[in-house]
């Protein structure tokens, strides 16, 4: 959707790429055009490292060339001034005229800003937070839930049409000591029998290994009914979670239906040689590939993860068979598991396999060390959740919500987690600060959520007092009589540009780290500035970069499954 100020700001980028690529051919170079934005401000809004780049090539200082080039550009439409700084970088300053012209444009696009078309038509499918029935939903869960749907909106934002897919093991070891141990103890909630039996499973392996046996073959009616009434109380007790998260499904698949259709691939590549039997199990020798063996049908005949994923694999494109791209978002200790995997398939299913990435994430980690659901030191999503909500209902304490207060404690419970995982690079692990995360003072969710509702009681003011709203003529007559340009104007128009890094990159932070510096830029010029005033002619422009601000947090906060509130 290249429209308005997305046209205006590629025509600025194109204008300042043409002029360095001719310059650069006076002097028989060519090299890869990159802008970036310098970290201070008062070195401009663009710089570019082309004199650096092509020094070695000419022969020259990297900054004797800067200079030579800065001498053959010329004019630029768009760009105010030009100038050489540091080693040779090129910094460009865009023109007054052009600020005006991007405020206008996001108030012309409202909930539409920031979005693009560079995968439109394009179908994803993004698999996240595979919990396990019969096992506790865990913050690693919601390690994977906030990734994969920060990635899948990201996706969605480029156009693309995306489908998300849950993946959960209702069928395995787990289940089976699941069982056993509610068996033993009837008053166990079903995350604690798990617990127990695996606490008890080397003292009672012949047992509990029969109930694994029948839950695949359903012999047992006894075990039927356990397994049919903890599969329903997890699946229930999931959704619970998934609303409060802000997440919906598209496709729910499982390892007992279609985990098992893993199996005749593994056997089937038996055969063609794909894998090998080893002491009765069969496996697939990754060395080869310079990976290593896993197991893939044990020597009971019972299909491991492994043949579960070609199975998993195999049906969604049977569901969705035009499926573009398939992305699974797991925990990074599992990426060498998943290379493993995906170099079977490449030999099992290459067309699936082409197809299909595994993008990973980091763990969030307890100050005691890493958290084990066998050894039941777990802290559950709800808890953590529940623990949020507390903390932010102290937070709101003698603040008139009426009925919406507890809306509002999920919403800042929700964002303070979403936050702290979204904040840093993907792969890196995280230990969650409590107390950190609820600051209305900076660097986190609540933060980004205060800001926006700071910028939204100021327009209802403005409102009130009868400055107009979204008023694009007013908005370049008034400009044109203001002095400078603010900070504010020189970070909002960004947004596309870092919306777009964060998608190609599957990298949320890029849009975290920006929003946490446009609301402090935000909060900053609010409070140096009378922003409503009905007397003052350039109150209306001032109100007008208010709500651009407004729509930039509001869909930047969307884009990381953040709910914006009106009110905190």
């Amino acid at each position: 959707m290249r429209t308005g100020c997305i046209v205006s700001l590629m025509e600025v980028r194109g204008s300042i790429e043409v002029a360095l690529k001719t310059a650069l051919s006076k002097f028989g170079l060519e090299a890869d055009i990159v802008l970036d934005h310098p970290a201070d401000l008062s070195h401009g809004d663009y710089s570019c490292n082309v004199a650096l780049a092509a020094a070695k090539k000419a022969g020259k200082n990297p900054k004797v060339l800067a200079e030579e080039i800065l001498k053959e550009l010329g004019a630029i439409e768009g760009v105010e001034s030009v100038s050489v700084a540091g080693a040779g970088f090129l910094n460009f300053k865009l023109s007054k005229d052009f600020f005006p012209k991007a405020t206008a444009e996001i108030l012309k696009q409202g909930e539409n800003w920031g979005r693009n078309d560079h995968v439109k038509g394009y179908k994803v499918m993004v698999e996240y937070t595979d919990p396990n029935p019969f096992k506790e939903f865990h913050i690693g869960h919601l390690m994977s839930n906030a990734t994969g749907e920060a990635i899948a909106r990201f996706v969605e934002f480029s156009g693309a049409d995306v489908l998300r897919a849950n993946w959960q093991g209702d069928v395995g070891p787990h289940v089976a000591r699941a069982i056993w141990g509610r068996m033993q103890k009837p008053e166990l909630a079903w995350g604690a029998a798990y617990t127990y039996g695996s606490e008890q499973y080397e003292a009672n392996k012949e047992a509990i290994d029969v109930i694994n046996q029948e839950v695949y073959d359903k012999s047992n009616q006894k075990v039927n009914e356990l397994y049919a009434i903890g599969r329903k109380e997890s699946l229930e007790h999931f959704e619970d979670i998934y609303k409060v998260l802000g997440t919906k499904f598209d496709y729910y698949f499982f390892e007992g239906t279609e985990g098992l259709e893993g199996i005749p691939l593994v056997k089937a590549g038996l055969q063609k040689g794909i894998f090998e039997e080893s002491d009765g199990a069969v496996v697939f020798k990754g060395e080869q590939y310079g990976l290593h063996t896993r197991v893939f049908l044990t020597a009971k005949g019972l299909p491991t993860y492994e043949t579960k994923e070609l199975g998993l694999n195999q049906a969604k494109f049977r569901k969705e068979p035009d499926i573009g791209l398939s992305i699974i978002i797991t925990a990074s200790e599992q990426s060498e598991y998943f290379r493993v995997v995906l170099k079977a398939m490449e030999q099992v299913l290459p067309d699936i396999a082409a197809k299909t990435k595994h993008i990973s994430h980091g763990m969030m980690q307890l100050t005691s060390g890493k958290m084990s659901s066998r050894k039941g030191n777990v802290i559950t999503g709800e808890s953590l959740i529940e623990e949020m909500r507390q903390k932010a209902f102290e937070k709101m304490e003698g603040r008139d919500l009426g009925a919406e207060k507890q809306s509002i404690a999920d919403a800042v419970a929700i964002a303070a987690i979403k936050y702290s995982i979204l904040k840093q690079a993907r792969g890196k692990n995280i230990i969650f600060d409590p107390e950190a995360s609820l600051s209305f003072e900076g660097d986190s969710g609540p933060y980004l959520q205060y800001a926006h509702v700071r910028a939204r009681a100021i327009l209802r003011k403005a409102g009130d007092e009868g400055i107009p709203l979204n008023s694009t003529d007013m908005i370049y007559h008034i400009s044109a009589t203001t002095e400078g340009v603010t900070t504010l104007e020189r970070l909002l128009y960004r947004f596309p540009e870092v919306v777009f890094r964060s998608a190609k990159e599957n990298e949320p932070h890029h849009v975290t780290t920006y929003l946490t510096e446009l609301a402090s830029t935000f909060n900053s010029w609010y409070a140096g500035t009378k922003i409503v005033d009905s007397s003052d002619a350039e109150s209306p422009y001032r109100v007008a970069l208010t709500q651009a601000f407004a729509h930039t947090m509001k869909n930047g906060l969307w884009l990381l499954g953040i709910q914006a509130p009106e009110k905190m």
